[in-house]
């Protein structure tokens, strides 16, 4: 009974398995576990299977049900929205090793890895080759000299966020970093806007998140920017 009541199934009890929704089966399945007092929850993609909606709704069920009963959980996912909105400690792994652990914050803010980088954030951080950018600035070249000094590679992959690029409109201005692209599609998503362009250095294509409204035409030439702090070498 108390488990039915912390997940709201009661009025369900006496139906049928074939009688309940995913999510009802999802917290029929999460109440056979509480009832046997565990020390530990595992989780492995317990969300998978359900439409986009319900995996939203279950999401923070998960989540009130985990803080109101205290129970270390181990959530297993690839799902990456999952992972940051539900871990206090994420833990990315890769072909079977621990690329980075620590909180989705700081995973996100500071990724140690080419793989933690493009596993969080959604769409994905872009990566550009340093060969391929039209101007940097004094600073950003004396950061890259440093991250290089020691190494026999000296091939630069710079990782910059879709949300941290900007648009400018002078050449000169105070930005570290400047790349000229061409608009290749939209995607109006009302409350932001997805801007795919093409690097017309060497053709890769980047994701640009701009705010709602912005309006721009396929086959335009931008001049797109970033700051140093924004930026990430690997």
């Amino acid at each position: 009974d108390e488990a039915a009541d912390i997940l709201e199934i009661k009025d369900y009890l006496d139906r049928k398995p074939r009688q309940l929704s995913g999510g009802q089966r999802q917290r029929v399945a999460m109440g056979r576990a509480i009832v046997r007092d565990p020390q530990v929850f595992l989780f492995d993609e317990p969300l998978s299977n359900l439409d986009a909606k319900l995996r939203v709704q279950m999401r923070l069920e998960i989540r009130k049900l985990q803080r109101r009963l205290g129970v270390t959980s181990i959530y297993v996912t690839h799902d990456q929205v999952e992972a940051m909105t539900l871990a206090d400690r994420l833990i990315v792994l890769n072909q079977g090793n621990i690329d980075q652990i620590g909180s989705p914050k700081a995973l996100y803010a500071k990724p140690d890895t080419l793989f933690v980088a493009g596993f969080l954030g959604s769409p994905s951080m872009n990566f550009i080759s340093s060969q391929s950018v039209s101007r940097y600035s004094d600073e950003l070249k004396q950061r890259m000299q440093q991250y290089l000094a020691g190494k026999s590679d000296q091939n630069i992959q710079i990782g910059v966020r879709p949300e941290q690029l900007l648009v400018s409109n002078d050449n000169t201005s105070e930005y570290d970093l400047m790349l000229e692209a061409t608009v290749l599609a939209v995607e109006d998503l009302g409350a932001d806007c997805l801007i795919y362009v093409e690097l017309n250095s060497d053709k890769s294509q980047l994701i640009w998140r701009a705010v709602a409204g912005t309006e721009v035409d396929i086959g335009q030439v931008l001049n797109l920017a970033a700051k140093h702090e924004s930026l990430h070498l690997f």
